[in-house]
C-alpha cells in the first residue's frame, strides 16, 4: 500500500532535500519530483515535468526503467530512489516502509515512481527562475 503525503508535506519535504535555490521543481501525488534546473522563461513547469515524467516515469522490468539506486538522506529521515533519469527522484519516507534495507526502499520508490508516472498528478510546483 503506498501512503500519500499532503501536498503541503510533500512540498516542505523536497524544499529540504534539494540543494539549490535556483532549482525548479515539480511534485506528484505520490512522492516524486521532477527537478528543471534551467528552464526558460516562458516554460510550463508543470507541462514541461509531465513530459519528462510521462516518458522516464513507468517502470519497464529489464530496462534501464527499472532500474534504481537509493540515497539515505542526512538529515534525515527517509530516502531519494533514484532511476534511469538523473531529474527524475522519488521520496520515500520512514513511515511509509518496515524494511529500511536498500532493495526494500528503493523497490518500494520505484513503485511510487512507476504510479506517479502513470496517473500524472502535479501537486506542488515551485519556481525559482529569477524574475
Amino acid at each position: 500500500m503506498i501512503i500519500v503525503m499532503s501536498e503541503q508535506d510533500l512540498a516542505e519535504t523536497w524544499r529540504r532535500i534539494i540543494r539549490g535555490d535556483n532549482k525548479s521543481w515539480v511534485v506528484f501525488a505520490h512522492g516524486t519530483c521532477v527537478v528543471l534546473p534551467d528552464p526558460g522563461p516562458s516554460v510550463d513547469l508543470a507541462a514541461q515535468a509531465v513530459d519528462t515524467l510521462r516518458e522516464y516515469g513507468p517502470v519497464y522490468a529489464g530496462s534501464p526503467a527499472g532500474d534504481f539506486g537509493t540515497i539515505t538522506l542526512d538529515p534525515g529521515p527517509g530516502w531519494v530512489v533514484y532511476g534511469h533519469h538523473n531529474d527524475v527522484l522519488t521520496y520515500v519516507g520512514p513511515d511509509e516502509i518496515s524494511d529500511s534495507n536498500d532493495l526494500a526502499v528503493g523497490l518500494y520508490g520505484r513503485s511510487k515512481r512507476n504510479q506517479d508516472g502513470h496517473e500524472l498528478d502535479v501537486v506542488h510546483v515551485e519556481d525559482k527562475r529569477p524574475r
